[in-house]
């Protein structure tokens, strides 16, 4: 069986307070700080599906094939620079349970541990409503139901709360539901992407939203991403590029181009919404199966200059029973 794994990387300690002054070295490897290996081999050919910080950098969110969602705080040697005294993180402070095959799942984008009322994530599983959990305790908070037109339960594929966490946007087939935070049940607004042979078809794979402008992107397994209005969610444009189904979507920081990539798609397309249609470079790297591989980026300003870093995840196909945390240096140009 072929597993998929993603290390992601996080900048911790830095060689200097000051971002202009840093200095990363590249040139030398990333080396393991700690991890969690036994918790993930209790259940026969378990493997992870990704993981994803919590918004205030504290701990991190995980998926694994046995359907349960992991929350793992840092260990507290991170903070204090102690990392040769760094042990294996022996087991996750939450374990939320979901009946079937996760689809996707999303941290508050307000959350922060010094405030338990913003602390809980979303989650979507085969065959199941949505659910919300309390990242403090892991008990289930809310529960948002979609119903298709024929007034059945119908699971979605993605997953994303609006930028100030008063809407949850979950993707369908050529479908966009959004239902209001504060008013959990079955009670959402359709958007639909592809009407009349027009728009985007297939199903919404990925939700991204602008970090400066009124606008989200959807992408889907038909290998186009859409730019929608995020009041009305009218269709603004709809790319074609990708080799594979979209299954991630991210804005730049200024919010004037987006990345995409695909899955059994060798390449992250970067589009200027200014001037959509025309891609305006290409970044490859090596994605061989469907599985959802992510990837992420930071900005650091120093004098005027945006410089982009990316946090990889690292891909181990033959060890992906477990989950590291990694670090390294680099050079600031």
């Amino acid at each position: 069986m072929l597993f998929v794994f993603g290390l992601q990387l996080k900048y911790f300690p830095f060689p200097s307070k000051s971002h202009s002054s840093a200095s990363y070295d590249f040139s030398q490897p990333p080396w393991t700080l700690t991890g969690a290996w036994n918790e993930y081999a209790n259940v026969p050919e378990n493997f992870l599906k990704g993981c994803k910080w919590a918004p205030d950098g504290s701990c991190f969110l995980t998926n694994s094939d046995d359907n349960i969602l992991r929350i793992y705080n840092l260990p507290s040697q991170i903070y204090s620079g102690e990392w040769d005294l760094l042990q294996e993180m022996v087991r996750p402070v939450l374990r939320m349970a979901e009946g079937d095959t996760i689809y996707d799942y999303c941290w508050y984008p307000s959350m922060n541990s010094a405030d338990s009322d913003t602390c809980f994530i979303a989650s979507s599983s085969r065959d199941n409503p949505i659910h919300v959990w309390d990242a403090f305790n892991g008990e289930m908070k809310a529960s948002y139901r979609p119903y298709n037109h024929l007034d059945e339960l119908t699971a979605a594929h993605s997953l994303s709360f609006s930028p100030d966490g008063s809407l949850l946007f979950a993707g369908f087939d050529k479908m966009i539901r959004v239902f209001n935070t504060s008013r959990p049940g079955r009670d959402f607004e359709c958007r639909p992407t592809f009407h009349k042979k027009q728009g985007q078809p297939g199903i919404i794979s990925c939700i991204a939203f602008s970090p400066s402008q009124d606008v989200y992107a959807c992408g889907s397994y038909s290998k186009c991403l859409g730019l929608y209005s995020y009041e009305e969610g009218i269709s603004l444009s709809v790319l074609h590029g990708q080799h594979g189904g979209v299954t991630h979507l991210l804005f730049s920081p200024d919010g004037n181009c987006i990345f995409s990539g695909g899955r059994k798609d060798p390449e992250i397309l970067c589009w200027d919404i200014r001037h959509p249609g025309k891609i305006l470079c290409s970044l490859k790297r090596e994605v061989v199966t469907n599985q959802r591989i992510y990837f992420d980026m930071e900005m650091w300003v120093s004098v005027s200059i945006l410089t982009f870093f990316f946090f990889f995840f690292f891909l181990d196909w033959d060890h992906a029973k477990n989950v590291s945390l990694y670090t390294c240096w680099g050079d600031v140009n």
